[in-house]
């Protein structure tokens, strides 16, 4: 009669740090170096104070927006100056820029991205594991990881603020009806930036969640299915919207500044 040994609890012995043939550090490299520039680019902006508004067509950036500070210029604060001037260091939109930094922080698809390329815990599938301990998101700072659905309803409510803001971009010289290409990349960076918010996981759970019996509701079984939908680009929207973020800003501040001027396509 043979004997069976019991089943070790040790991990598989593998002398080689991956077993992955592919090149798997492409995609951590890519984001340090996108989310390093990227960063960088928005501090800079929303730290300068100056060239994010066009009075002639009432363009804003989105790094200003709500602009609630007594320093913004006349014209840009959409929703008042209920705030006083501020110090160099505190951006316009002091008031937004936070809860969308934390929206995006907390977001499932950029854990996964500053996990491995920042962390490499791990940086990617299938290989090594450098960090000897793992202790999840359940102590802090990380366990501020599960406040994400909070943040969500804050992004909720800026990109209805940005919403605005892109309507009153249909503005033209003499005060009526206009459109120009900034109007176009401003109406364009707004659609993105929702697909953003409502594909996230928390509106997929929002709409859907806690329901035993969808027939029922047939309005939020629409809704879910359309989130879920959108949930499948969700890491697409993740990485879209930071361009079209810079291009709205960037194509703000060079009108403003004088650089370029705006191409009108009416009035």
């Amino acid at each position: 009669m043979s004997t069976v040994e019991a089943p070790t609890k040790k991990r598989a012995q593998i002398s080689a740090r991956t077993l992955r043939t592919d090149n798997w550090r492409r995609y951590p490299l890519f984001v340090v170096v996108v989310f390093t520039a990227w960063v960088a680019y928005a501090t800079v902006r929303a730290m300068m104070g100056d060239y994010y508004w066009v009075d002639e067509y009432h363009y804003l950036s989105p790094f200003y927006s709500p602009c609630v500070s007594e320093s913004c210029v006349e014209g840009s604060a959409h929703l008042g100056t209920f705030l006083p001037k501020l110090p160099f260091f505190i951006p316009f939109a002091a008031i937004s820029l936070p809860f969308l930094l934390l929206f995006r922080l907390t977001c499932y698809y950029y854990r996964k991205a500053y996990y491995r390329g920042y962390w490499a815990s791990p940086s990617a599938c299938g290989v090594r594991e450098p960090h000897k301990k793992y202790t999840g998101e359940r102590r802090f700072p990380l366990v501020a990881q599960n406040l994400h659905r909070y943040f969500w309803a804050a992004a909720f409510l800026i990109s209805l603020v940005n919403t605005y803001d892109a309507i009153l971009a249909f503005h033209g010289k003499d005060g009526g009806f206009g459109v120009g290409l900034g109007t176009l990349i401003l109406v364009a960076n707004v659609v993105l930036l929702w697909g953003y918010t409502l594909s996230c996981h928390s509106c997929r759970h929002i709409v859907g969640g806690r329901l035993k019996n969808f027939s029922k509701h047939p309005v939020r079984y629409w809704a879910w299915g359309v989130v879920s939908k959108l949930n499948e680009r969700h890491g697409q929207f993740a990485l879209i919207t930071l361009g079209s973020l810079v291009a709205a800003d960037l194509y703000v501040a060079l009108v403003a500044g004088g650089a370029i001027s705006d191409l009108r396509i009416c009035n």
